[in-house]
């Protein structure tokens, strides 16, 4: 096993090699509640430490994929930072944060979900204070996620799963069609506070835009 250390300020990352599937999942399972996020890809098993700034961040885009579909009255479900898995591809990971939002009526009344039947959630979003050793996005498409956001504090980007597997950069989101992502990427950086008052922030500016949205 070979142990790789990344040290990023406030955020660490190490990178264990030669790890059987088996031991990832028992691991996985077994460690409970925490604060660390995972992310397998064939033998490759990277353990971060999250800071404060990734989950302030990470608060704020979920508040305001909440506060959106609760203006508009867009069926959504949160899935969190539930693992997801793809044994015979050997990949696995944890999004910050993933929803259902196109098929978040499949997923209502599941108390589990598998993603080898159900399915993957609609969107996820990837905070990226420091970046991951792992191709991540890989990752996420042989999970067949359809739409990623990654986000640093400052740019927003949207990926979409394309026909051939690969994730091309759009200025669209698939889930939100009407929101356009540089005005969502500047509501961002204006109002950078966090909790309640953003969520109050987010609400006004939806009130404010939803008729030129709806055009």
């Amino acid at each position: 096993m070979i142990v790789a250390f990344q040290p990023r300020p406030n955020e660490q990352r190490i990178t264990l090699s030669g790890i059987p599937w088996p031991a990832y999942v028992a691991f996985c399972d077994g460690i409970g509640d925490r604060y660390i996020r995972m992310t397998y890809d064939r033998g490759e098993l990277e353990i971060m430490s999250v800071s404060a700034k990734h989950e302030r961040e990470k608060s704020r885009l979920r508040r305001l994929v909440e506060t959106v579909t609760d203006e508009l009255e867009m069926d959504m479900e949160n899935g969190g930072s539930m693992t997801c898995r793809n044994e015979e591809m050997l990949r696995a990971l944890e999004p910050d944060e993933c929803f259902w939002i196109q098929h978040a009526a499949k997923v209502s009344t599941l108390d589990e979900i598998d993603l080898d039947k159900d399915p993957p959630p609609d969107l996820a979003h990837e905070i990226e204070i420091s970046r991951s050793a792992l191709d991540r996005m890989s990752i996420y498409a042989a999970l067949k996620i359809p739409e990623v956001w990654r986000w640093d504090g400052h740019t927003l980007t949207v990926h979409l799963l394309g026909s051939r597997g690969a994730y091309r950069v759009s200025r669209r989101s698939k889930a939100f069609p009407f929101l356009p992502i540089d005005e969502l990427e500047a509501f961002l950086n204006r109002t950078n506070v966090g909790g309640s008052r953003f969520t109050k922030a987010v609400r006004a500016w939806v009130r404010e835009n939803r008729t030129a949205w709806k055009k």
